[in-house]
């Protein structure tokens, strides 16, 4: 495992009414702060990736769909330097995973319906001067490909 990233499992309650799913608790080991919620969709086959933030930590969940979540660690001093996490969250697996600064990430809907993240980043959205720094998806030095699998 990446150095610094944590992973929550999600409790659903479900009952007659439907489910409810708590994400982040002021009161969880590993919350930090709080800086905004904000919810994004990728649909079916879609990458969104690769980014990373110098500031901001990221704690991403996955309510609806599927999605297959890779990090790759950028920190020259760490000791996962240039490591590669995978891990696939949603409706199948609910999970919280924070992302720490420096640790470029991204993701890829896999499953055959629209997924909806959900973010509680550490930092408020600074809109002048945003606190991502990107790469392409697929030509890059990060050893990932987002292909699919099979056999």
């Amino acid at each position: 495992m990446i150095d610094g990233v944590k992973i929550k499992k999600l409790k659903v309650v479900p009952d007659e009414r439907g489910r409810l799913m708590e994400i982040l608790r002021s009161d969880d080991s590993l919350f930090l702060k709080f800086g905004q919620v904000y919810m994004t969709t990728t649909y079916p086959g879609v990458v969104k990736a690769w980014h990373l933030h110098k500031k901001q930590t990221d704690n991403i969940a996955c309510v609806q769909g599927m999605i297959k979540l890779a990090l790759c660690d950028s920190r020259e001093g760490s000791p996962t330097f240039k490591e590669v996490n995978q891990f696939y969250l949603g409706i199948h697996n609910p999970l919280l995973v924070q992302i720490p600064v420096d640790v470029y990430h991204g993701w890829m809907c896999v499953s055959e319906e629209e997924a909806i993240v959900i973010n509680i980043p550490t930092e408020v959205y600074n809109y002048e001067n945003p606190d991502e720094h990107r790469v392409d998806p697929h030509q890059n030095d990060i050893p990932y490909d987002w292909r699919r699998k099979d056999g």
